[in-house]
């Protein structure tokens, strides 16, 4: 017995889930001549049936193409015996000086598939957070992904091989000194991996990812959006920890109210006055925490060549100068031109 067409293209829609299909393509997979009644009944089986069921969807220009529809099934909740998920142990850097995590870091509730944004300036502590977070959490075997973590060079055999960028390198062998970065065979207990497009396809499933820093052309920042929900989607019961460029005085990274769609918890770091390495660092949201941090701002010195935070403290906008930094005298003699003082 001859297998009908709308049987045949059910099969075959099924390995097509989440793609776009036209018409031209459906004819040569499923081998149907353009001139047939089987063509016309093609037509009408995609722009009918099957679109009422739900299985495709038009353009809705006319064009022929039709988005496969992903087929999914609910997911009961309260099943017996459901396990309830723990908190996520994810350790946040800790302050040199006093070696305790950073003050806020006890606050905030991290779940496992959550995101972690830490849109700051340039050279404005970025690295120095993502490292951190490596090392501090070095015995979960952390995923690395950095623009600026690896370099293309010439091997001996004349291919080209990624190897550590010199920068990067330099900042783990000071780390050296209180991070054990491999295990007693002399291996890395960190994967690095040379990715700098396509976060979501490399992001390793259940693992802790940093991704140090995703770069968008600048007419594409909305795009963004759809880049963290990638990221989220494929984490599964892992963490990610995504650090993104933020213009000079600008509120939010690039990308803005797109960044806070999928953003668990979001960080902005900033300069903190004239020294370039004093920094403001600000939680910007929380979804889920167990004090109100949200708004809240912290200053801190970067050390060390870069690999550690130095003097963590809360601030506060200076009541003096009202933020400003300055007064009508001039600079502001209580906050120094800084704007902030400590709180």
């Amino acid at each position: 017995m001859t297998e009908r067409l709308s049987d045949r293209l059910r099969d075959f829609l099924k390995t097509a889930q989440g793609k776009d299909v036209d018409l031209a393509y459906l004819r040569r997979e499923l081998h149907i001549d353009p001139n047939s009644s089987a063509d016309a009944n093609l037509r009408t089986l995609l722009s009918g049936i099957l679109t009422k069921e739900k299985l495709v969807r038009g353009s809705g220009r006319r064009d022929g193409v039709y988005k496969v529809i992903k087929q999914v099934q609910p997911v009961r909740v309260f099943v017996p015996g459901r396990e309830r998920r723990p908190k996520f142990e994810l350790w946040f850097p800790k302050d040199a000086e006093t070696q305790m995590e950073l003050s806020f870091a006890g606050h905030v509730v991290v779940r496992e598939g959550d995101l972690i944004t830490l849109g700051g300036v340039k050279s404005k502590g970025k690295t120095t957070l993502c490292l951190g977070f490596t090392g501090a959490n070095i015995d979960k075997g952390p995923v690395l992904m950095g623009n600026e973590y690896t370099q293309l060079v010439p091997s001996e055999n004349g291919e080209d091989v990624y190897e550590p960028a010199p920068r990067f390198f330099n900042r783990l062998d000071t780390m050296k000194e209180w991070v054990e970065w491999t295990d007693e065979e002399g291996y890395d207990k960190f994967t690095l991996l040379p990715v700098m497009d396509d976060y979501a396809e490399h992001v390793v499933k259940d693992k802790i990812n940093i991704i140090d820093w995703i770069n968008l052309d600048g007419d594409k920042s909305y795009d963004i959006s759809k880049v963290l929900g990638s990221i989220k989607a494929n984490i599964g019961r892992g963490v990610a920890i995504v650090a993104l460029q933020k213009g000079e005085g600008a509120v939010n990274p690039r990308g803005g109210q797109f960044v806070r769609d999928f953003s668990d918890l979001e960080i902005l770091l900033d300069g903190f006055g004239d020294n370039e390495d004093d920094i403001l660092l600000t939680i910007k949201g929380c979804k889920e925490k167990t004090a109100p941090i949200v708004g809240k701002s912290y200053a801190y010195t970067i050390i060390n060549n870069g690999t550690q935070i130095y003097n963590f403290r809360e601030v506060k906008k200076c009541s003096t100068c009202r933020g400003s930094g300055y007064t009508k005298g001039g600079e502001c003699d209580t906050c120094y031109g800084k704007k902030w003082v400590d709180k």
